[in-house]
């Protein structure tokens, strides 16, 4: 954090209109927001001070004449700068991968055959183990970054009004491919069973936390981590035809 405390005397002479101070508390709610995606292991601090330094590199380089407000610019330096602390140190075992391949393969297969979302227990004996067994695959897959719109995005100098970052060169092929995901995603997303749209949108569109989108769907904050896994998995496997021909 010295370090971090340096860039902020060298910010406080270059952007002397923005107060970094003031947007201490955005860090530890985009922080506390993230920490879904994280094994027990990590700490919230880590991510608070990963995106200190997010924090301080926005008010650097922000550019009022873009369009977008420093909040909006910030947010997306700070979630930046946790998703590359996050790949510096993957924390996450390999057999939580693993799990997660196994787990989206077998909601894709059971969805193939049936023609309909898979349930829980049919994923569960289409992988051969207990209700209770997959459960505890989903929770483990919470922190292994299988859905992250931070990561669909190359963090750079142009950003937008809204919360994604532009590359400043992307070559035709590489801009329509990208497009092409995201409505693709978007589609998938649509398809989706409703309890695992309302969860994904309380929590990516409204940023509301585990435990708030459990009152208000009236289930515990662990069951809400394991339908928000349920949902990445399920979409990991229906994207796979798009990944097959791209």
């Amino acid at each position: 954090m010295a370090d971090g405390l340096a860039m902020y005397d060298d910010m406080q002479q270059s952007s002397p209109e923005i107060n970094v101070e003031e947007y201490a508390p955005l860090v530890k709610r985009i922080a506390h927001h993230m920490m879904v995606r994280m094994p027990a292991c990590v700490q919230v601090e880590d991510l608070i001070q990963a995106g200190m330094v997010g924090l301080l590199e926005a008010a650097q380089k922000y550019d009022a004449s873009r369009g977008a407000s420093f909040e909006t610019y910030a947010g997306i330096r700070i979630r930046g700068s946790i998703v590359d602390e996050m790949r510096r140190g993957d924390w996450v075992p390999r057999s939580v991968h693993r799990n997660a391949r196994r787990v989206s393969d077998a909601i894709n297969a059971v969805e193939g055959r049936l023609g309909r979302d898979a349930t829980d227990q049919e994923v569960a004996e289409e992988l051969g183990v207990e209700l209770s067994d997959y459960h505890a695959m989903l929770a483990d897959s919470a922190s292994s970054r299988l859905f992250s719109f931070e990561e669909s995005y190359g963090d750079d100098d142009g950003y937008s009004s809204g919360d994604s970052v532009s590359m400043p060169f992307v070559s035709p092929f590489d801009g329509f491919q990208r497009e092409s995901l995201k409505q693709s995603l978007a589609q998938a997303i649509t398809q989706l069973p409703e309890r695992e749209r309302l969860v994904l949108a309380l929590y990516y569109d409204e940023e509301l936390n585990l435990k708030e989108i459990g009152q208000i769907i009236g289930v515990s904050e662990s069951r809400v981590s394991q339908i928000h896994s349920q949902a990445a998995l399920r979409l990991r496997g229906r994207l796979s035809d798009w990944r097959e021909q791209n």
